[in-house]
């Protein structure tokens, strides 16, 4: 039976109801439901919940919420509010089943209203947890003690949640001589860095075909592809072509790796090569292949980054991939990521490089130029402002000063792309026009 809680906090016609059942039996689920009069009103806006370890969010409708779960933290974000006066957003919770105890679920509703940050703090509900008759009484834990006294376990996962990459046996193209060579990769939940790295024999060199907005470079008889941001598709195939050297008539034997980001660590999985096709195929057979493929090699390698002197995680993985890209690539001006909250002042973007010191000289710009990958594009930006105002004053400044008369403010939060609007809450710091 659900429970109704109205909160208590109503901030310029804003209110919030949570709708949760008092009780559930571990290993099952729970739906929350979460209701938001806000009148009229459509800025940015966030709904943010911390639930303990053991428990599992799943969405279910975000009524156009971007929506996230990492270190606990379960956020439903809006870059602009839908405009209707009431939203009702759903997920559940999933339950291990080795759980018992009670947990407290509450919450922030956190908006900008008047150019002001606003927020309204969820009453906490208390929900009790059903030890599960299923489970031996002796694996029972408490749910508060879930994260420390359950050991971390490999997940054996399958189908279209594990991350692979498969290899189809490298065919003859038209030109008779030359072997294409195709890789599925399916990226699980993978947003970020990634690598392609392959072992070519010697007497071939290797052009890309269909690199998905990769870097692609061949060199020592290595392939590499690198991703800042790996495509939005859960699933994508990408080609190269192996091209022998005269007398070479051998078919070319290789060996892969696929690398990506989980947890702050870098992980790598073995390329799996697989007699299938994987040219000009559907998006229904390329699902089919994902679901039916298991990637049965050992679990990936770990690199753990090194600790700093508070005991966290460095977040060290954005200088180690531009690192490794510009060793490859030798792009000198790529963007480094900082340390907090920052703003830069986007001047350009495009989806071909170029030369930076060429391109941008004629506007004699007092900054650096410094180029990222983002969204498959090719981002230009300069200045490092720790201050909204700072960097909106150096806008002008190029307004006033160059023909570059749409540059605008990006934000940053340490080196990854956010919108003004939530560094702005984040920081506490005014917007000005």
């Amino acid at each position: 039976m659900f429970v109704l809680f109205i909160l208590n906090a109503i901030f310029s016609d804003v209110s919030v109801n949570m709708n949760a059942p008092g009780q559930v039996e571990a290993g099952n689920e729970i739906l929350i439901e979460i209701s938001l009069d806000k009148s009229d009103f459509d800025s940015f806006a966030r709904f943010q919940q911390e639930i303990p370890g053991g428990l599992t969010p799943i969405p279910v409708k975000t009524a156009n919420a971007d929506f996230s779960f990492k270190d606990q933290k379960v956020k439903f974000i809006w870059l602009k509010l839908p405009s209707d006066e009431r939203i009702t957003i759903y997920y559940k919770l999933r339950v291990d089943q080795r759980l018992k105890g009670t947990f407290n679920l509450g919450g922030t509703f956190s908006y900008i209203a008047n150019n002001e940050r606003k927020s309204v703090e969820v009453d906490s509900k208390l929900v009790a947890i059903n030890p599960s008759p299923n489970v031996d009484p002796k694996l029972i834990v408490d749910v508060n003690d879930f994260k420390t006294l359950v050991t971390p376990v490999q997940k054996t996962v399958s189908g279209v949640d594990q991350v692979k990459c498969i290899r189809q046996v490298p065919y003859l193209a038209d030109e008779g001589n030359q072997y294409q060579v195709n890789l599925l990769v399916n990226k699980g939940n993978k947003e970020k860095f990634a690598k392609i790295q392959e072992t070519i024999p010697e007497g071939y060199s290797a052009v890309a075909l269909e690199s998905k907005d990769a870097i692609f470079t061949f060199k020592d008889q290595t392939v590499k592809l690198l991703w800042m941001n790996l495509p939005s598709d859960p699933y994508f195939v990408i080609s190269y072509r192996l091209v022998p050297n005269e007398g070479i008539k051998d078919a070319p034997i290789l060996d892969g790796t696929f690398s990506y980001i989980e947890e702050d660590n870098t992980l790598s999985i073995d390329i799996i090569e697989k007699d299938i096709n994987l040219q000009n195929v559907s998006d229904e057979n390329l699902l089919a292949i994902v679901s039916t493929s298991e990637q049965n090699i050992a679990a990936p390698v770990d690199y753990v980054q090194p600790q700093d002197y508070t005991g966290k995680v460095k977040i060290e993985i954005a200088e180690s991939a531009l690192k490794l890209i510009r060793e490859d690539t030798k792009l000198t001006h790529m963007l480094e990521p900082e340390s907090g909250i920052y703003y830069r002042v986007q001047i350009a973007a495009g989806h071909r490089p170029i030369n930076i010191n060429r391109y941008f000289k004629k506007y004699n710009l007092d900054k650096e130029v410094r180029t990222e990958f983002h969204e498959g594009w090719r981002k230009y930006s300069v200045g490092s402002f720790y201050v909204y105002k700072a960097a909106r004053d150096y806008r002008v400044h190029i307004w006033n000063t160059t023909t570059i008369d749409d540059a605008f403010v990006s934000a940053y939060n340490e080196g990854k792309r956010i919108t003004v609007q939530e560094a702005l809450m984040v920081s506490n710091h005014e917007w000005y026009r």
